[in-house]
């Protein structure tokens, strides 16, 4: 029920506005308050904060137009609802109360109940859509704002995202030339690796022959010549370790490079360990009866491996021959050797009871060319374990330890099934 509050301080003039609106038979009913002067008005009103006023012009305290200004000090702008009623027919006055935020105005004794009505409710339904489009027009200002943001805020990941790509395109610019660079240097060391390697080889080469020109001499001159000086045999048994160790180095310079410049493409086969065991055992009898080294061997539950037999065949050998030369003089020298699947690896073991080795110390170099970590236990060159590195990493595996000083090491060799 729509609330109408009456502000004349004609007492008749109200009880006439009443009937005539409580006449209209069929139409929504008003709850009807009403105000004798421009004070009690303003009380009222924000007492009630009725739909519509029906405002007489001519009050004894104020006029229609002052306080109509009053009551728009008490609302929202575009929320108030007046119907302004005047005396005469002043069109001025008229236009002066619809300028100053009147809905409508009626003149005194020129309307009838039902105009009355309809002036009423077109003035009610003229303010409800009028704070309709006002509050429709807020939520577009609202959402047009929120576009503008949402604008802003694309432009701006916009220029953010444009500057990433220019970033990223620098920065793949940079690792192109880099990788160029890098290409280019990787070319070089390969050309001063195969330099190398070349000269290494041509120099091994070469040297075999005036190393064995000098032992023959040195065979010679200790057959025939007669030396007076006591201390000469000894001299001579040094010449000779000198001699045979220069020998061997040569050799091995020449096995490094000659797995670095394989000759061609080495083809892979099914190697049974257990014969190729046999075969490197047989080869290394002499050291092996000289340490009275025990061997054994489980090779049931992997007993072929995919491998070149002739690198499979260095690996073995060296890692047998490093196990007997580094063995503990305190006990007789064992080696075990074992083979097994591990998930999508075949696993050879080559383990001994010998020196051992402090891995936190000497680990990184293990695999160096030219490191030897027991001097004392033989003689060597260091290439050994350089060598089974090498091969076994030529094709795609890689090579563990375990080792315990003064308890012994083990070697994994992990090999892609």
């Amino acid at each position: 029920m729509k609330k109408i509050l009456l502000i004349d301080d004609n007492e008749q003039d109200r009880m006439l506005y009443k009937r005539f609106l409580g006449k209209q038979i069929g139409h929504e009913r008003f709850e009807i308050h009403e105000a004798s002067s421009g004070a009690e008005g303003l009380q009222q009103f924000r007492n009630l904060r009725p739909d519509c006023v029906l405002l007489d012009h001519n009050l004894l305290d104020t006029d229609g137009l002052t306080l109509l200004s009053n009551l728009q000090q008490l609302t929202p702008p575009d929320t108030l609802c007046v119907v302004m009623i005047t005396g005469g027919g002043s069109e001025s006055l008229a236009v002066r109360a619809l300028n100053t935020g009147a809905m409508d105005y009626l003149v005194k004794q020129h309307f009838d109940p039902e105009l009355l009505y309809k002036t009423v409710t077109h003035a009610i339904e003229k303010n409800e859509w009028r704070q309709y489009i006002t509050r429709y027009h807020q939520q577009l200002q609202t959402v047009n704002q929120q576009l503008r943001d949402s604008l802003d805020e694309l432009t701006e990941t916009r220029q953010q995202i444009q500057l990433a790509n220019n970033q990223l395109t620098a920065a793949n610019e940079e690792v192109r030339a880099r990788n160029q660079e890098l290409r280019t240097a990787n070319e070089q060391l390969a050309r001063t690796n195969a330099d190398l390697d070349n000269f290494v080889y041509a120099a091994s080469h070469d040297l075999r022959q005036p190393v064995h020109n000098l032992q023959g001499l040195f065979e010679e001159l200790r057959r025939s010549a007669t030396f007076h000086d006591p201390e000469a045999g000894q001299m001579l048994r040094l010449m000779e370790d000198s001699f045979s160790n220069l020998s061997t180095t040569i050799t091995d310079l020449a096995a490094v490079v000659q797995v670095a410049r394989p000759p061609g493409e080495q083809i892979t086969e099914r190697v049974p360990l257990a014969d190729l065991t046999a075969d490197i055992l047989q080869t290394l009898r002499p050291q092996l009866q000289e340490a009275k080294a025990e061997v054994k061997t489980d090779f049931t539950t992997l007993p072929e491996v995919e491998f070149v037999r002739s690198s499979l065949r260095t690996v073995l050998l060296n890692l047998i021959a490093n196990a007997v030369k580094y063995r503990h003089p305190a006990r007789p020298a064992l080696v075990q050797l074992r083979s097994h699947r591990s998930g999508s690896h075949a696993v050879l073991e080559v383990q001994d009871n010998g020196l051992g080795l402090d891995l936190e110390r000497h680990g990184a170099e293990l695999f160096q060319l030219f490191r030897r970590f027991h001097p004392s236990a033989g003689e060597g060159t260091g290439v050994g374990l350089f060598l089974v590195n090498r091969l076994v990493q030529a094709e795609g595996g890689h090579v563990e330890v375990e080792s315990v000083p003064q308890q012994g090491t083990t070697f994994r060799v992990i090999l892609p099934a």
